[in-house]
């Protein structure tokens, strides 16, 4: 190949992983506005997605079976980096959908995850507040902390 095809090549391939990552990216705002939605048909008083609350959510220690965990027990303080199951000890790719652009690929996934997580904490499904504000925060995290790297 000639240095123009490479470079065609090269190009082309940027362009879809930059495509893939902002689609992932709509599609994480898509849902959390979807939250935001049924969240304010639900409580009339709900002010629209709120990163902040969305980080306290997010590190909110609950207790379960005598000890306290949060989504960053398994997840680390920052959803930018690899996480690790606290029972099994496998290794979770970042929650950021700007860090792990296939993060939000699969709604139905996510949608089934928020389900199996929230109840697995809090013995019932997170409201739907809850879910805009904590996709809204994931979506501020654009990084892994630098120790990670």
């Amino acid at each position: 190949m000639t240095k123009l095809k490479y470079s065609i090549v090269f190009a082309t391939l940027l362009g879809a992983v930059a495509m893939n990552a902002h689609a992932d990216l709509t599609s994480a705002q898509k849902m959390a506005d979807k939250y935001a939605g049924i969240a304010k048909s639900v409580n009339p008083s709900y002010a629209g997605l709120n990163a902040d609350e969305g980080k306290a959510f997010y590190n909110r220690e609950i207790g379960v079976e005598g000890r306290k965990v949060s989504c960053s027990s398994c997840h680390t303080a920052n959803p930018g980096d690899t996480g690790k199951n606290i029972v099994t000890h496998k290794p979770i790719r970042p929650l950021s959908p700007v860090v792990n652009p296939k993060r939000f690929a699969d709604l139905d996934k996510v949608q089934a995850k928020f389900e199996e997580h929230c109840t697995d904490i809090t013995g019932k499904d997170c409201a739907p507040e809850d879910k805009a504000n904590f996709i809204a925060y994931l979506i501020t995290v654009t990084e892994g902390s630098k120790k990670s790297k």
